[in-house]
This record gives C-alpha cells, sequence and structure tokens, in this order.
C-alpha cells in the first residue's frame, strides 16, 4: 500500500467517525479530541491530515455538492421543463438514498453549515451554493410560474421526504421501496 492510498484511507475513516459524531452529538459538541479517541488516534494524526474540525465539516459538505452537481449536470443550462426536473429529482432520489448518512449530518448541522457558507461568501472550494442554484432554477421566467411552483413542491416534497427517511421514521423500510415511493410523490407533484 502506498502513502497516499494510507493517507486516503486515514482521511477517509476520520470523516466516516466524524460524521457519525457529528450526527450522533452534533458539530458544536463535537471536538477533535473525541474523533482523535474514537479512531485511537493523537490528535496530532489528525491534525496531519484535517488542520480544523471546520476543515472536517468541509470536506463532508463537500460529499453533498458532489452528490447534487452529478444530479444538476442533468439540467445544464437549458430551459427547464417537467421532464428534465424529473430527471433532475430523480438523480438526487438516488443520491440521497444511497448517501443518507451525510444528508443526515447535513440536515442536523444545518447552522453550522451555514456558517462555513458565511465564510466562503455562499461558496465553499469554488462551488457555487446549491440552494442558489436552486433558486436561480426556480427563478427562470422561461418557465411558466404553475410549473415552477410544482418544481419547487416537488423538490420540497423530496428533499423533506429523504431527510425524515434518514432518521428513524422510516428506519425498517428497504431503501429501494422507499426511493420508489419517493418518485412516485414526485411524479404526482409535477402532474407527470
Amino acid at each position: 500500500m502506498t502513502t497516499t492510498e494510507t493517507s486516503t484511507t486515514t482521511r477517509d475513516r476520520i470523516l466516516d467517525v466524524a460524521l457519525d459524531l457529528f450526527i450522533e452529538k452534533g458539530y458544536d459538541k463535537t471536538s477533535l479530541r473525541e474523533i482523535a479517541e474514537a479512531l485511537g488516534f493523537s490528535k496530532a494524526a489528525v491534525y496531519y491530515h484535517f488542520a480544523s474540525k471546520e476543515d472536517i465539516l468541509g470536506a463532508l459538505h463537500m460529499q453533498v455538492h458532489e452528490l447534487m452537481d452529478a444530479a444538476f449536470e442533468r439540467i445544464g443550462d437549458a430551459e427547464i421543463g417537467p421532464e428534465q426536473w424529473a430527471k433532475m429529482l430523480d438523480a438526487m432520489i438516488g443520491y440521497l438514498i444511497s448517501n443518507r448518512r451525510v444528508f443526515m449530518m447535513y440536515e442536523r448541522n444545518r447552522a453550522a453549515v451555514e456558517q462555513l457558507h458565511a465564510k466562503g461568501g455562499g461558496h465553499l472550494n469554488g462551488k457555487v451554493d446549491l440552494e442558489d442554484e436552486l433558486q436561480r432554477i426556480l427563478a427562470d421566467p422561461r418557465v411558466p410560474l404553475r410549473l415552477r411552483v410544482r418544481m419547487a413542491c416537488s423538490l420540497g416534497a423530496v428533499m423533506t421526504g429523504l431527510m425524515m427517511t434518514a432518521g428513524d421514521a422510516f428506519s425498517s423500510v428497504p431503501p429501494t421501496k422507499l426511493a420508489k415511493l419517493v418518485r412516485e410523490a414526485m411524479a404526482d407533484l409535477l402532474a407527470l
């Protein structure tokens, strides 16, 4: 195993443990010492990979951006219609279902993530804020208002429905069944 592979593995382990702790205790109530102890590391070993707890949060948040960027690529700069919107939401559903823990962390630590964005002027590592991008799409006057409202409602249903699934409300439901039901709700809202 090369040094790069070891670093990546260690970095990923730090992110996994931090993710668990940020979900369980919250970002503000989790210390770097606790992250290091959960890994059996010293704080210095964590500092080798991340300069601060905020950097760990930033790396986890970038995972959300990477997942959502893939969904936005389905839209591009073209005028948005219900079919393109449905394709983007369909991709989001897949990403959200398979990465529930990251989205749970994001939702449960929203204030910390918002502070992170505020420090970056609404951008994080050159990435445009996801909410800003969604608002840009939904504000497109080329799309009839009635459709934009349906698009916004379908997005809300998908995000809220999946955030709820990240908790205990639907923990006994298999992810594939959950994804199917969320997709049905989205199609109903878009009147497809």
